[in-house]
């Protein structure tokens, strides 16, 4: 578990997290990651950390969205998250590509 200071009310919500994660089939260390994730993004929404992205404090919840923005959803992934991918992946022009242009190079 990261070494924040968080409440007991987080420690528990985090548990849960990962505990449903590995029941349903994932890795220790990613259901570790993505419940960390899932528990950091809610204290940013609700004010309770120091420091905290753009996309944390104005996106709505993991709970809210469900599911909204899985890969192959309705909408797909956000602009924002498809120009993340390619920046990673060292895209060149990407800050000008549209969301469908950015999909295209990132299927490629």
């Amino acid at each position: 578990m990261p070494k924040n200071p968080w409440s007991a009310k987080r420690k528990r919500q985090y548990t849960h997290i990962k505990d449903s994660l590995v029941e349903r089939g994932k890795d220790e260390p990613v259901a570790e990651e993505i419940a960390a994730r899932i528990v950091n993004k809610a204290r940013a929404q609700h004010g309770e950390s120091t420091v905290a992205s753009a996309s944390s404090i104005n996106d709505m919840s993991a709970g809210r969205r469900g599911g909204l923005r899985s890969h192959l959803g309705p909408g797909g992934r956000t602009l924002l998250q498809l120009r993340n991918e390619a920046r990673q992946r060292g895209l060149k022009g990407r800050s000008k590509m549209d969301k469908a242009q950015l999909e295209l190079a990132l299927h490629r």
